[in-house]
């Protein structure tokens, strides 16, 4: 039985049901526009309020609710997208709930990164907690959200007021309804798979005026048509339970259709709102099952010119395009085909800005909606619009592993891009020289320097590779409130400093296989491999130039970058060096404080440095101050010295899918950290005779299982780990008083324990 406050048959009386609806646990007002201000620019903005039933008092039954505002600006001139998430100052506690009821992420060094933000009281970034009251009206429409504010007039319209002291962006708009009320669904039900009712009605076309604000300067309004929805349900005798309720987060991206999670499964959504030039509009959404897309809920509602509706269950919506984004390595469509049989339309929906993906933190990471643009045909004849779209749910990346194995895939198209296969006559130039220094590439063979110059690199590049390294930089430029968006070509900057290094040390250590595949010396001979791997530190400079940056800041960038390079090698001549020639004197004496040190120098230099240089480079173009540039290379010091030692157990222990063979650096004669420290376990028969063995450089198996068995027992394996631990964790927690909590934060948290706990 419906509740007694959802509308009944007939037309539906706004004065009643636009105002907050007691019997709903959940209920939520959206509102979109695209306008054209006074000076001809094009501007898209969507705003959406939530309202949830939080708790109920057991004592008196007085209900708690919690509240949400979402809303963003999308500015396809100058190519930038304006999110603003504000949510209830009880996020964390809700956030907390939802993590432990298993509604958290998929990956749990991803939790428990979220957990410890969350136990502190602290809302991650971009999600920020109201900053003062929300007031909502039980006797009309008037939403006050701590200044968000949503108002229905005394003459029918709405009016829509917006301000972010952080972007400068906001807004103050009236919607003029020119179209009766739609209901969605069968009649205005839409069911959540779980089996709870909403009640979904819209207005497809509002006349709009007023003005938005685009870095702090108010525009006026030349011409907009707006679209609002309205939405309610869960009625009392289905409240809130473990399985049912959601979060402050799921409230902050959509409820019902668009967000209501049902029980025990994770539902994905996507939404088209159209409206056609010279009349007609299209509310189209499909509800999946987020895990494996099976189909839920469709419900498309067609709008004829004359505001007739037509209800049909029959579309498609096809992707065509996509995008990925470079924050949360994400792959959504910004492109469909969109085919209403029954309405007679076939029509192409095309994002106007690939970019318009909308990050929050507490539950899934991001949503996509955006300002689209429409062509097509309806019942055969030409047609055009404009829509808003939203796609939210699906989960791509669910795991670290999913994470970092998107990021190689963007890192190689980096590098591809960066050195083609066939190069452009400008492409070359840029490589080699200038762009005023055309009379270089006179008489060169582009197809020979490609073949002789980059495709020893591209061979490493393509065959892929760990890309922690290439993650350090984006990451470090986000976390302290930079946009990394404008330095997506720096993913290449680390995979072509660490492949060239490879390239060489190959040659140095006459190796036959890399990643899976021939060396390049073994290829093209020791001259080429030499002189590629050489190119490519200078090859990756070209990377680092933008006009994003001061002169100033560059310098900054240079003098890191070489310093990255100086260390780099100075670890490797060490390396190469070796520290046989100490092994006698600490065999004897057991003191193996001073190998131990020297090992790490190495491991320093060769791995930490760098990474410790990529990531200040980060946070130097992130515009970071200079205890967080600090605190970030620190981070990622101690990240890069981890991961080597963990490479070093991982030797002994095995790597997973049997990457390298256990033991190999016992069968190379490899002094390692767990080496070192047996030196200082062992008494000193076990030393001596540890020593033969490795010095040896056995093969047999059996003599290299019994060593490492030995490693084992002696607790030096296991002190190579804790150690490792140790070092991310204080290193950790000296970043984290001067670092903004935020996604990244959390994310940066997360990749930490990642590295420790890697098993290849």
């Amino acid at each position: 039985m419906r509740p007694s406050d959802w509308p009944a048959p007939g037309p539906i009386d706004l004065t009643i049901h636009d105002r907050p609806h007691r019997s709903s646990t959940t209920e939520w007002w959206y509102l979109n526009t695209h306008v054209e201000t006074a000076d001809g620019r094009p501007l898209s903005l969507f705003a959406a309020f939530f309202r949830i039933i939080r708790a109920h008092d057991p004592a008196t039954g007085a209900v708690e609710y919690a509240h949400s505002c979402t809303w963003a600006i999308t500015d396809p001139r100058d190519r930038r997208y304006l999110p603003e998430s504000r949510v209830d100052a009880r996020a964390p506690e809700m956030g907390l709930e939802r993590i432990q009821k298993g509604h958290g992420a998929k990956d749990p060094r991803l939790n428990r990164a979220m957990i410890e933000l969350l136990e502190r009281g602290r809302t991650p970034e971009p999600d920020r907690v109201f900053d003062g009251d929300v007031e909502v009206a039980m006797d009309r429409l008037a939403l006050d959200f701590a200044g968000a504010r949503l108002d229905k007039r005394d003459d029918g319209s709405y009016r829509l007021r917006l301000h972010c002291e952080r972007t400068g962006a906001g807004c103050d708009l009236v919607f003029h309804p020119e179209r009766a009320p739609v209901r969605h669904g069968d009649d205005g039900v839409v069911k959540g798979h779980g089996g709870e009712d909403m009640f979904y009605y819209f207005i497809p076309r509002c006349r709009v005026d007023g003005t938005v604000m685009l870095d702090g300067e108010p525009r006026a309004i030349a011409r907009g048509q707006g679209w609002y929805d309205h939405e309610f349900g869960a009625p009392p005798e289905e409240e809130p339970s473990a399985d049912t309720e959601p979060s402050a987060a799921e409230v902050a991206r959509g409820s019902g259709v668009r967000g209501r999670s049902p029980r025990h499964i994770d539902i994905a959504w996507n939404w088209v709102a159209v409206q056609l030039d010279g009349g007609g509009e299209l509310s189209a959404y499909q509800l999946v099952r987020a895990d494996d897309g099976v189909p839920l809920h469709d419900w498309a509602i067609s709008i004829d010119e004359k505001g007739a509706r037509r209800a049909l269950t029959s579309f498609t919506l096809t992707p065509l395009r996509s995008f990925r984004s470079t924050r949360t390595f994400y792959d959504y469509p910004v492109a469909w085909r969109l085919e209403v049989p029954g309405a007679g339309l076939d029509l192409t929906v095309e994002a106007e800005l690939d970019d318009q993906e909308f990050i929050t933190c507490i539950s899934k990471p991001a949503f996509w909606e955006g300002r689209c643009r429409i062509t097509g045909t309806r019942h055969g004849a030409p047609v055009s619009g404009v829509a808003f779209v939203e796609r939210s749910g699906f989960q791509p990346v669910k795991t670290l592993d999913d994470f970092f194995s998107a990021v190689g895939e963007e890192v190689q198209a980096s590098v591809a891009r960066l050195l083609p296969d066939a190069p452009t006559h400008d492409e070359a130039r840029g490589l080699i020289a200038a762009d005023d220094r055309e009379q270089y590439l006179r008489g060169v063979d582009l197809s020979q320097l490609a073949r002789a110059l980059w495709k020893p690199i591209r061979d490493y590049t393509d065959r892929g590779g760990k890309s922690w390294r290439s993650y350090a930089a984006l990451a470090c430029c986000d976390v302290v409130r930079g946009d990394s968006r404008k330095f997506v070509k720096w993913l290449a900057v680390p995979e072509l400093l660490h492949v060239g290094s490879l390239i060489v040390d190959d040659v140095q250590d006459r190796s036959t296989v890399r990643r899976g595949g021939p060396t390049a010396h073994v290829v093209y001979g020791d001259p080429i491999a030499i002189n590629s791997g050489t190119a490519a530190y200078f090859i990756a400079q070209r990377l680092l130039v933008s006009e994003e940056l001061s002169a100033e800041t560059k310098l900054r960038l240079y003098d890191l970058y070489f310093e990255a390079m100086r260390a780099g090698h100075a670890g490797q001549a060490l390396d190469l060096d070796s520290f046989a020639s100490l092994m006698p004197d600490v065999v004897e004496r057991g003191d193996a404080a001073l190998l131990e040190e020297r090992v790490l120098a190495v491991h320093r230099l060769k791995t930490a440095a760098p990474a410790a240089a990529l990531a200040r480079m980060g946070a130097v173009a992130g515009g970071g101050s200079d205890a967080q540039v600090e605190a970030v290379g620190g981070f990622f010091e101690a990240l890069g010295l981890a991961f080597q030692i963990v490479d070093d157990v991982l030797n002994l222990r095995g790597f997973k899918g049997g990457l390298k063979s256990r033991g190999e650096d016992i069968a190379n004669g490899a002094i390692t950290i767990p080496v070192a420290k047996a030196m200082g376990l062992l008494p000193r028969e076990q030393r001596r005779a540890l020593w033969r063995t490795i010095a040896s450089k056995p093969k047999d198996v059996t003599v290299i299982a019994a060593t490492v068995e030995a490693l084992e027992v002696c607790g030096a394996i296991e002190a190579a780990a804790k150690q490792a631990r140790a070092l991310v964790e204080e290193a950790w927690w000296r970043a984290d008083p001067v670092l903004p909590d935020c996604v990244p934060k959390v994310m940066l948290r997360a990749f930490g324990w990642y590295v420790l706990e890697r098993h290849y």
